[in-house]
C-alpha cells in the first residue's frame, strides 16, 4: 500500500532543482536555484536546514567524505563542505560563454560528474553536456549541443546515459563508457506530449527512469524500453527532480518550482514549490553514485 504524496513542510521554493539522497547522513539534499540555496531535511525528525552560497547553485554530487560536495555553481565548480562552510573553487564553466549557467547533473557508476548547460538569453542551442572526472579533468561530452540540459541520469551497469534538451520534448538515451567519456547509438528514449518539458529523473534498481514532467504535474516511469509504466500525479504545475530516498530506498521526493507562476495561480494552487514525499506505486531506488574514487573528493 502506498501512502500519498504529501508537501514536507509549508515552505514553498522558487525553482527546487537537483534533489538526492545522502545514504551517509540520512539527509535528502536539493537546491533552490533562484535563492542561491542548499537545502537539506531529515525525514527521520522532519528537520530542516538551508546554506546560502555565494552564487546560483544548480546541481551538486556526493562525494566520499561525509558532508563534503561537489556544487556545480552558474559559472565553476566548487568543493564545499557543509560542517564549516569552506568553499574551494575548482575550475570555471564556460567562461568564455555570457549568458549560460550551468543546469542539471548527477555521477556516473564510475565516479565522473556529468552536467550541463543552460542558454539564459534565449531559445538557441549553444548549451553543452559536460564531464568532470574523478581525477579532476573537465571535458565536453560528444552530444548534441541544446537549449537546456537535462533528466541526466544512468542504466544500473552504467552503460547508457540518458539526456535531454527540454524544449524537444525527447528523452534522449546513448551509449555511455564511464572510462573515456565515450558516447555512441545516440537515439531518442521517449516522447512527451506537446506542451511538456522533461526536467530531472532518476533511474531505480529495475533499470526503470523516472521522470518530472515540467507543466505537467507529473511524474512518469518509463520502462528501459521507453514504454510508459506508472504516473504519479501532483498538485504542482512544475515538478522538477526525483529521487529515492531512506535507508531501504523505497520513499520518494519530488521537487517543484513556483518560477513563472502568477500570484493567482500560486493563491488558487498553493502546493506549486513544494518538496513532495511519498511511497511510489513500485520500483526502489539505487544508492546515488558519489564523485571520485577512494575516500577524498
Amino acid at each position: 500500500m502506498t501512502d500519498p504524496f504529501k508537501p514536507i513542510s509549508p515552505q514553498r521554493q522558487a525553482h527546487a532543482e537537483g534533489v538526492i539522497w545522502d545514504d551517509l547522513a540520512n539527509l535528502v539534499r536539493w537546491t533552490d536555484i533562484a535563492t542561491s540555496r542548499l537545502h537539506a531535511y531529515d525525514p527521520a525528525t522532519g528537520a530542516l536546514s538551508e546554506s546560502v552560497l555565494p552564487a546560483r547553485l544548480c546541481c551538486f554530487a556526493l562525494t566520499h567524505v561525509p558532508g563534503v560536495l561537489l556544487l556545480a555553481l552558474e559559472k565553476q565548480l566548487a568543493r564545499y563542505d557543509t560542517r564549516d562552510g569552506t568553499l574551494h573553487v575548482l575550475e570555471d564553466i564556460e567562461p568564455d560563454l555570457t549568458g549560460m549557467r550551468a543546469n542539471d547533473g548527477r555521477c556516473d557508476r564510475g565516479g565522473n560528474f556529468v552536467f550541463g548547460t543552460l542558454n539564459e538569453r534565449g531559445p538557441e542551442k549553444i548549451a553543452s553536456f559536460w564531464r568532470y572526472t574523478h581525477d579532476g579533468k573537465l571535458g565536453r561530452l560528444a552530444l548534441p549541443k541544446a537549449a537546456i540540459t537535462n533528466s541526466i541520469c544512468f542504466s544500473p551497469d552504467g552503460g547508457t546515459m540518458y539526456f535531454t534538451d527540454s524544449p524537444t520534448a525527447q528523452i534522449m538515451a546513448c551509449d555511455y563508457d564511464a572510462a573515456s567519456g565515450e558516447v555512441d547509438r545516440i537515439r531518442v528514449f521517449a516522447e512527451l506530449p506537446p506542451g511538456l518539458e522533461p526536467d530531472g529523473s532518476t533511474v531505480d534498481a529495475e533499470g526503470f527512469l523516472w521522470n518530472t514532467q515540467w507543466g505537467g504535474s507529473r511524474v512518469i516511469r518509463y520502462a528501459p524500453d521507453g514504454s510508459f509504466d506508472a504516473v504519479i500525479d501532483l498538485p504542482a504545475r512544475q515538478p522538477s527532480c526525483v529521487t529515492f530516498a531512506g535507508p531501504a530506498l523505497e520513499r520518494m521526493v519530488i521537487t517543484s518550482a513556483h518560477v513563472g507562476l502568477g500570484p493567482a495561480v500560486l493563491e488558487d494552487e498553493p502546493a506549486n514549490g513544494a518538496i513532495f514525499i511519498g511511497t511510489p506505486p513500485r520500483g526502489r531506488g539505487l544508492p546515488e553514485a558519489r564523485y571520485g574514487h577512494g575516500v577524498s573528493a
